[in-house]
């Protein structure tokens, strides 16, 4: 019995860490998943190893779909309507996806509409590349692969779909079950044909013609189907001809009217029967200007309209995360430099009655009532507009060379009446400037209309997201995060107007007061500045000097109505008449578009539009887009900052991250449904784009370590 207590002692604590350490050893790996089923396509996780798992080795795997009867899935290009599947893997260190390796389409013709796309059963292959990183000691017996698909199934209708799969995939033996799959897939691929420099496409008004050679002999005289890999280049549904000339096969294929790329190449799949071969034919000729972006199918948005509508209601902690976020923005909006020169007029006000209690918490409450209307008013005037089916966003005022001009003559007028060249009691009525004195709340709350005005073309971290998310709610919500963005930028003065404390901190009145209200001239002066510099961007250097002259001529208008006697009538008369004739004369430089010269940018930078992310993402590039506007200070901060380093601008550059710059100043439906794809409604916005993952965007005031963390992670 002693060899067999012996042996039992042994053996416990064997048995004792196996029952301890199994739940954690299947914890590590989560059971395999490999089959989704909906009522219109069965999908299936499959792999092929038949040599096993092993560095330097490919292991195979695909996404199985069998379509019910009149369903159907699309291709990378999916032609009229519809989107491609799509795959996200999740995989250990050292193992690399591949991209799809489509099988040859075919043509499904929907009412008017031609797709491209794949009905019955199909094998989407994935070769995964085991890199010298690999490490299969640390993952047991066993590589896990896990995916994430989404695909879109239409038949008259169509509904998007996705699943999750979990597989693992033995690092010993094979995995050659579904071996013949996989070979039928990588006979249904397209054979790559090498483009001779015969082959090639010229562009002629609103039709591609292709020339290809180096296709088979047999195929003379026989019929092909084209499909181009880019997608809204050529119109499917059209008609088109082709013929042989000799050994070079010709086709005419007419523009996408809705045309949003312009490749350099463009590979195209030619297909006989079920055989077919790619070929990247390089475009000779210049493209003609692209047309708008073409809009989504009706079918295809109301599938996805109703798919969202699947998933529920944004939930409640969304509304009120953004609410907080507008809030604390609005705190941070009054470090913002554009509502510097208001905050000084704002401290000067406190000089003036330092120990009228009463008076600073009139006064803040005013100012508070003021900030938290205009906010309210500008909501309002947003979301109105955009029902109506304007094309707007955050700063929308900013953008129109009329308010630019407004606001430069208010801030001029401002600096003259602080340094001291006119009082506004001058001009006024009586009546008004009793009523002034009665009720000195009205400066007040005029004074949190103009920090309103002036602090709405700044965007503050946080308030991205919550105006984003404020254009998409109901109204009585999206004024909710408005009205909390007001309270934010006037908390701080309204506290301060509550604490008497403060103001028994600033110095008692005296003659300081002048100097410091005439040295409060130059902020409001050099907003005046910046003001021109914007509609300089928005209507080039002629319309920047128009209104130069017009703002001499109204401070020379007003320089007038302060003297006495008969001249002050003459010379008010005479400065009146030539600032109308100015006015007429040189006010429609204001409005003209900014001469090619005026938009000039640096060399690193291309100029945004949808058709050029989209190609260079099809040519597998990172992007890095810049949402800008000359109207935004914190995009002007950024932009001398982070985006002036050396430094990260070399790692750009050694990354191949192309840098586009999409220029908000002037009213731009394109930019505007970007920013909203992203759930932004305003400037600045930063993001990293890559055709293989979801947008990465980045905060509003952008560091350099923040760049760099998100170009590691990509």
């Amino acid at each position: 019995m002693a060899p067999q207590r012996l042996l039992r002692s042994l053996l416990a604590p064997l048995f004792t860490a196996a029952v301890l350490f199994a739940p954690c050893a299947n914890a590590q790996i989560a059971p395999q998943k490999t089959v989704v089923t909906t009522p219109q396509a069965r999908t299936e996780l499959l792999a092929h190893a038949p040599e096993g798992v092993a560095p330097g080795r490919t292991v195979w795997v695909g996404l199985r779909i069998e379509h019910k009867e009149h369903w159907h899935t699309y291709w990378k290009n999916p032609g009229d309507s519809g989107l491609p599947t799509e795959l996200q893997w999740t995989l250990p260190a050292g193992v690399q996806a591949g991209d799809i390796a489509w099988p040859m389409p075919q043509k499904i013709p929907v009412g008017p509409l031609m797709n491209y796309g794949y009905e019955g059963t199909l094998l989407l292959p994935v070769p995964l590349t085991i890199t010298s990183d690999f490490k299969p000691g640390l993952l047991g017996q066993d590589l896990p692969v896990q995916l994430r698909a989404s695909w879109l199934i239409c038949k008259t209708e169509c509904i998007p779909e996705e699943g999750e799969y979990t597989l693992r995939i033995p690092l010993r033996g094979s995995t050659a079950l579904h071996g013949a799959l996989f070979e039928a897939a990588q006979q249904a691929q397209p054979r790559m044909l090498a483009a001779a420099p015969a082959s090639g496409i010229r562009i002629a008004g609103q039709t591609l013609k292709l020339a290809v050679t180096g296709l088979p002999e047999r195929l003379r005289g026989q019929k092909l189907e084209a499909f181009p890999e880019v997608a809204e280049v050529v119109n499917p549904a059209a008609p088109w001809t082709q013929r042989w000339e000799g050994a070079v096969w010709t086709a005419e294929l007419p523009l996408a009217p809705q045309r949003s790329a312009s490749p350099q190449v463009l590979p195209v799949v030619l297909a006989n029967g079920n055989s077919g071969w790619r070929v990247e034919l390089p475009v000779r000729d210049a493209w003609p200007a692209t047309a708008a972006p073409a809009a989504i199918s009706p079918a295809l948005q109301a599938a996805l309209d109703a798919n969202a509508a699947a998933q529920g209601s944004a939930p409640t902690l969304g509304f009120w995360a953004a609410l907080a976020g507008a809030l604390i923005g609005g705190l941070i909006l009054n470090l913002m430099p554009c509502v510097f020169p208001v905050l000084a007029i704002k401290v000067l006000s406190f000089t003036k009655h330092a120990d009228d209690h009463r008076r600073h918490r009139l006064s803040g409450l005013a100012y508070t009532a003021g900030v938290i209307v205009s906010f309210l008013a500008l909501g309002l005037l947003l979301l109105g507009l955009r029902s109506a089916g304007a094309s707007l966003g955050w700063g929308f005022q900013l953008q129109d060379p009329l308010v630019i001009a407004a606001l430069a003559a208010l801030f001029t007028v401002i600096a003259l009446n602080l340094a001291g060249v006119f009082e506004f009691g001058q001009f006024a009525p009586s009546s008004l400037a009793a009523f002034q004195a009665r009720h000195p709340v009205v400066d007040a709350f005029l004074t949190g209309v103009l920090a309103v005005a002036v602090a709405s073309p700044c965007t503050a971290p946080f308030m991205g997201a919550s105006l984003g998310l404020a254009i998409t709610l109901p109204a009585g919500q999206a004024l909710l995060i408005f009205a909390a963005l007001g309270l934010g930028l006037a908390g701080p003065y309204l506290v301060a107007s509550f604490v008497p404390a403060f103001a028994r901190w600033l110095p008692r009145p005296g003659a300081w007061m002048d100097t410091l209200r005439k040295l409060l001239a130059f902020p409001m002066l050099i907003t005046v500045v910046w003001l021109v510099w914007v509609l300089g961007h928005q209507s080039g250097v002629d319309g920047a000097a128009a209104l130069l002259v017009l703002l001499v001529a109204l401070s020379a208008l007003i320089w007038a109505l302060t003297l006495r006697g008969r001249l002050r009538a003459v010379l008010a008369g005479l400065l009146l008449a030539s600032g109308a004739w100015s006015v007429w004369a040189l006010g429609p430089y204001m409005f003209q578009n900014p001469a090619p010269q005026a938009q000039a940018a640096d060399a690193r930078w291309q100029a945004w539009s949808p058709a050029r992310q989209q190609e260079l993402l099809a040519a597998g590039k990172t992007v890095f887009v810049d949402y800008t506007a000359a109207w935004c200070v914190t995009c002007q901060y950024n932009k001398q900052t982070t985006l002036a380093d050396t430094a990260l601008l070399g790692e750009f550059d050694a990354r191949g991250v192309v840098m586009l710059r999409a220029d908000w100043t002037r009213r731009d439906p394109a930019i505007t449904t970007a920013l909203g794809q992203l759930g932004r409604s305003g400037v600045p916005v930063y993001v990293f784009y890559r055709a293989d993952r979801a947008p990465l965007v980045l905060s509003e005031v952008l560091s350099t370590g923040e760049v760099r963390q998100a170009l590691n992670s990509l």
